[in-house]
């Protein structure tokens, strides 16, 4: 099979490290397997297996959690919009702006 050199050579390195996942293919990941984990969620809350009285006198707001359960989506336009503010592409120029601020502050005191 292999040369025997070449057995020991790669025991000792041990595994490679796994590649990491660029900004696109971890963003990516992220949709599919929430999408995943959310129909999975609404397949189980409509199963026979699912206690949805005990399940509703637990939750803030069991309207909405019924909608969500029907096919609608798990989160509102108002708290998509608050998620775009404060982690999208406006707080990284925010957090820029803040770094900026900081670093000159660092080099004022030195």
């Amino acid at each position: 099979c292999c040369p025997p050199g070449r057995r020991v050579q790669s025991s000792r390195l041990g595994p490679s490290p796994p590649r990491l996942l660029t900004e696109e293919e971890y963003r990516l990941q992220g949709e599919v397997e929430t999408r995943r984990a959310l129909e999975e969620l609404r397949s189980f809350c409509q199963s026979p297996d699912f206690s949805a009285w005990t399940a509703v006198s637990r939750i803030q707001s069991p309207k909405r959690f019924a909608e969500f359960v029907g096919g609608a989506s798990h989160v509102t336009p108002n708290e998509v919009s608050v998620h775009e503010r404060e982690f999208g592409l406006e707080s990284l120029f925010v957090d820029e702006q803040l770094f900026e601020e900081e670093e000159e502050e660092e080099e004022e005191e030195e």
